[in-house]
């Protein structure tokens, strides 16, 4: 009997071994849920293969009229680490993660990374002063970028303390892309022969003409939700690019175009893209574009509306 039983416990303790490693070398990959695009792709580009990440708003979507569905809230909840703006837009957010109490997950909001600045409504813009409201667009600035994610790395430590070295390097390198963006940036504005840049769209770039110096105008300010601008309005935009002789009218994502398109006609003036990153379409997607890809395209955009 000693004789079969030896073999078999030491069979066992074998087979022991060899499982007890695997499952500590396979661990799960964290679970990472993001609101909107910027914050999705900062985190993939910092956490890599360590995570699994998520984007909860749809390739094409309106981050400020999204609503979760019971699903996303499930996804919420089983993550270890939740992403999101912090601004009007997420105003389902807080009331979401206070009913999950202690089974909310770690929260980690774009907006507790920088300085905040103040969004305009029609009436500021008008009578050019500001509004106490806060801008939540704070990732249209590479400046900004780079201060978010540094806070993201740290983060990541905490919560993955074994993945500390990959997450170090991972920012290393992410943060050197984002300085030679924001060099990009400086540059052309340095060397533009104007200081102005003019939307016949919606404004979410409060953050970046305030880092790099830059002057506007636009037919909406911040994302409001009004559809047409006033006659006023358009005359007034009319106005400044015939008198200041700008070369393009900008226009963001998922526009109509349609202001964008009579300041055109009535200016001769270009018209061209310039992407807020808040979303992407699902072409987009698919292509592969990330933050740096779709800003390397506004800094092109902005040489020539600088030229």
């Amino acid at each position: 009997m000693k004789l079969i039983i030896r073999p078999l416990f030491l069979l066992l303790c074998c087979a022991a071994l060899l499982c007890a490693p695997a499952a500590h070398a396979s661990q799960e990959p964290l679970s990472i849920v993001c609101t909107i695009f910027p914050a999705y792709d900062f985190a993939r580009q910092l956490a890599g293969d360590t995570a699994q990440v998520t984007l909860l708003l749809p390739p094409g979507g309106d981050c400020h009229s999204y609503e979760p569905s019971p699903r996303d809230i499930i996804r919420i909840q089983e993550a270890d680490l939740f992403l999101y703006g912090g601004g009007e837009s997420d105003h389902w957010v807080e009331e979401i993660l206070s009913s999950m109490g202690d089974d909310a997950p770690r929260a980690f909001r774009l907006t507790d990374c920088v300085t905040l600045l103040a969004e305009e409504t029609t009436e500021s813009m008008e009578a050019h002063h500001e509004e106490a409201e806060m801008d939540e667009h704070v990732w249209t600035s590479p400046k900004n970028a780079m201060r978010i994610v540094e806070d993201l790395s740290a983060a990541l430590c905490e919560i993955a303390p074994e993945n500390a070295d990959a997450y170090g390097a991972a920012l290393t390198g992410y943060l050197g892309e984002l300085e030679a963006l924001d060099a990009a940036f400086e540059e052309t504005v340095a060397q533009g022969k104007r200081d102005l840049i003019v939307f016949g769209d919606r404004f979410p770039f409060r953050y970046f003409a305030h880092d790099y110096h830059l002057r506007y105008d636009a037919a909406f300010p911040g994302c409001s939700e009004d559809s047409e601008p006033s006659v006023r309005t358009v005359i007034s935009l009319v106005e400044t690019v015939r008198a200041e002789q700008v070369p393009v009218i900008f226009y963001i994502e998922f526009s109509s175009r349609k202001t964008a398109d009579i300041l055109a006609e009535e200016t001769g003036a270009k018209e061209l893209l310039f992407h807020s990153c808040h979303n992407v379409s699902s072409e987009e997607l698919e292509a592969g574009a990330t933050y740096l890809t779709l800003m390397w395209n506004n800094v092109s955009a902005l040489k020539e509306a600088l030229s």
